[in-house]
């Protein structure tokens, strides 16, 4: 496998529309940049917001995922309480090639402020908006800011094409749209 340059990217986001909306170029000024960079495409996170909270003081269970341990929000930024998380979702569609895989990692920006962002890899064939996490890992409200610059995703090219891809297994995170909640 190799990573992809930003003109690999470019070409697959104008031509098949890996990427929509695309940003050529990064944009920085006043913004925790995103846009294409030079070896992956910083992604925004849009402005809706699902906030964990444990007011049930119950056990989360990624099998029978309880809802109402989260509330909604809509807005310019997001305040996520100490040592807890916010779900969000990408700006940016994505339609990842059958020969191609993706690692996204979080900004060092938010990283430095002890933000942390996870997305599990991008597999080929797989389509839609991710769903993103992000952990407070601090003692103190942290701040993250909507339409801006959150995560960078790194493509990979594969020597050949895989035998099964994520929409041939019918992927259960496969054309999502909003905030998904864990699956079974």
């Amino acid at each position: 496998m190799s990573v992809m340059p930003d003109k690999w990217i470019r070409k697959m986001s104008l031509e098949k529309k890996m990427i929509e909306p695309y940003v050529d170029r990064q944009v920085r000024e006043g913004t925790i940049s995103y846009g294409v960079s030079s070896y992956g495409y910083d992604i925004r996170i849009a402005d809706e917001f699902q906030i964990f909270t444990n007011v049930n003081a119950s056990v989360v269970d990624p099998k029978k995922f309880d809802s109402s341990f989260l509330y909604r929000v809509k807005g310019d930024c997001c305040i996520i309480p100490p040592n807890s998380f916010a779900l969000g979702r990408t700006v940016e569609y994505f339609r990842i090639p059958r020969n191609v895989l993706t690692v996204c990692v979080g900004k060092s920006t938010y990283a430095r402020c002890g933000i942390i962002t996870n997305v599990t890899p991008f597999e080929p064939e797989w389509e839609g908006y991710a769903t993103l996490e992000i952990s407070n890992t601090t003692t103190l409200p942290a701040k993250i800011y909507a339409n801006e610059g959150i995560a960078q995703v790194i493509f990979f090219d594969a020597a050949e094409e895989c035998e099964v891809s994520y929409a041939d297994k019918k992927g259960k995170y496969q054309g999502q749209t909003d905030i998904t909640l864990p699956r079974l």
